[in-house]
């Protein structure tokens, strides 16, 4: 935060005479107010008539308003009001906590009677949506009224724990490979035996709406390729920090299913859907430190090894961490079918030279400045902050108690290394069990994610399932 005087913005941006919300609290940087001036002028240069003001709820969906541009650039420096219980809802958008009902669980009070929260625009990502006409789209942050931010804000909760990386002198680098299904309404899917080329060629037109709309986002894509089954793609993006990775996640799930709906075709980022000859879809997080000052990769090693201590240690941590933090990066009931043996996706915790079936392979080594570790255990549902953040929590653990990752190993799948959470209320459990991840997200956090996750379960428990009626109905 800085000292900028109060009511600075208010003439020239929000209109108000006399300080704005983000002045009287202080919530902006240098950078973001001059961004805000820019968001003005691209405004009135583009024609934007609605901004579509967001905010990444738990579960990585995002959740908003479209607002016009006069009331939007009021809300960019007071924000505007959304009900807090977007902050309280399971992927069913049901509300878990009872608000009406005098709860007054950790953390909860300010949420009684479903009241309000502000979301604050972060005018750095404001970006002009290409498939909407005159429309824009920003990222927000959550407050109450008077300043506080509001808890279960992922992307804040991601930004803090950044800053505990930086105060050791290090920046936290991502390169992300995410893969997603597309059908085709009412038709089948493409032939898996045929060439890659061939496949490649025939899903073009698809594959030409995701680049576009990320080109015009200027997302940092690098690739988009078809991959291990029938409609299914895998984008590849630019290395990038990690919160702008995250941003640049969001927006790209988020473009992808909206210029597919609008062009009759359905993209689901959905693990393992229910279609036949499909394959299980997975989210695999290239990640490194690098020297605040120097912006080398602290990873590498300059004594001939294979990582540097820093490199050591934080892999170290990735598994002796990776238990409970596969909530973070498998939050769905879904992805937990994708650990399967000989499946080119993790089944134990362990590691590998260049080895896709280690749930971490750690690529390049020794001097190599693109010396990276890629945890392969996420899903492309993952919320993106949620991931990040439990990848730093485990590596700076790692770093914290010198840890030691072994030997890598060479038969990911029958070798040694603990198994990987076999369903979600196993990977819950370990989450709740965690003092590390209460210590560093907070018990409060730890706390509502558990509650959120089992009230998802408890609806999966109540429903009958196709296999439950194939199974038993004629059965019994």
């Amino acid at each position: 935060m800085n000292g900028r005087p109060a009511g600075l913005l208010a003439p020239g941006i929000g209109g108000r005479v006399g300080p704005c919300f983000v002045d009287r609290h202080r919530l902006w940087r240098d950078d973001q107010y001059a961004a805000a001036a820019d968001v003005r002028q691209t405004i009135d240069t583009r024609g934007i008539r609605l901004v579509r003001t967001c905010f990444s709820d738990v579960h990585g969906k995002t959740r908003g308003k479209a607002l016009t541009t006069e009331t939007f650039l009021e809300a960019l420096t007071n924000g505007h009001g959304v009900p807090g219980t977007i902050l309280l809802a399971d992927t069913s958008g049901r509300t878990v906590y009872p608000v009406f009902g005098g709860y007054t669980g950790p953390g909860m009070s300010d949420f009684t009677g479903a009241a309000d929260v502000l979301l604050i625009p972060d005018p750095t990502t404001f970006q002009v949506l290409p498939w909407a006409p005159d429309t824009g789209w920003v990222l927000c942050s959550a407050y109450f009224r008077d300043g506080r931010p509001a808890p279960f804000d992922t992307r804040a909760l991601y930004c803090r724990l950044a800053e505990r990386l930086a105060d050791r002198g290090y920046a936290y680098g991502v390169g992300i490979e995410v893969q997603f299904h597309v059908f085709r309404a009412g038709a089948g899917g493409v032939d898996p035996r045929g060439a890659e080329d061939e496949r490649l060629d025939a899903l073009d037109d698809i594959v030409q709406l995701v680049r576009g709309a990320a080109d015009a986002l200027d997302l940092g894509l690098r690739s988009v390729d078809v991959d291990a089954g029938p409609n299914q793609l895998a984008a590849t993006f630019r290395p990038a920090t990690g919160l702008a990775a995250a941003d640049r996640l969001l927006l790209f799930r988020t473009a992808v299913r909206q210029v597919c709906r609008r062009n009759g075709l359905h993209a689901t980022f959905m693990c393992v859907p229910q279609v036949p000859d499909t394959a299980a879809s997975g989210w695999h997080l290239h990640q490194t430190l690098h020297h605040a000052e120097s912006h080398a990769n602290a990873f590498a090693s300059r004594t001939g090894e294979l990582l540097s201590p820093v490199g050591r240690h934080f892999l170290a941590g990735l598994l002796a961490n990776a238990r409970a933090a596969t909530v973070c990066t498998t939050p769905t009931l879904n992805g937990y079918k994708r650990y399967r043996r000989h499946s080119l996706a993790p089944y134990l915790v362990n590691w590998g030279v260049d080895n896709r079936g280690a749930m971490v392979r750690v690529i390049g080594g020794g001097d190599d400045q693109a010396t990276r570790l890629e945890n392969r255990a996420g899903e492309p549902a993952a919320n993106p902050y949620l991931y990040l953040a439990s990848q730093l929590v485990c590596g700076m653990d790692g770093m914290d108690r010198d840890l030691c990752a072994g030997e890598p190993t060479d038969r990911p799948y029958d070798g040694a290394g603990a198994r990987l959470p076999n369903h979600l209320l196993e990977a819950v459990a370990e989450l709740g069990r965690s003092e590390l991840f209460a210590e560093a997200l907070g018990e409060q956090f730890v706390d509502y994610l558990v509650t959120i996750k089992q009230a998802e379960i408890d609806r999966f428990f109540a429903t009958v399932t196709d296999w439950e009626h194939q199974e038993y109905f004629d059965t019994f």
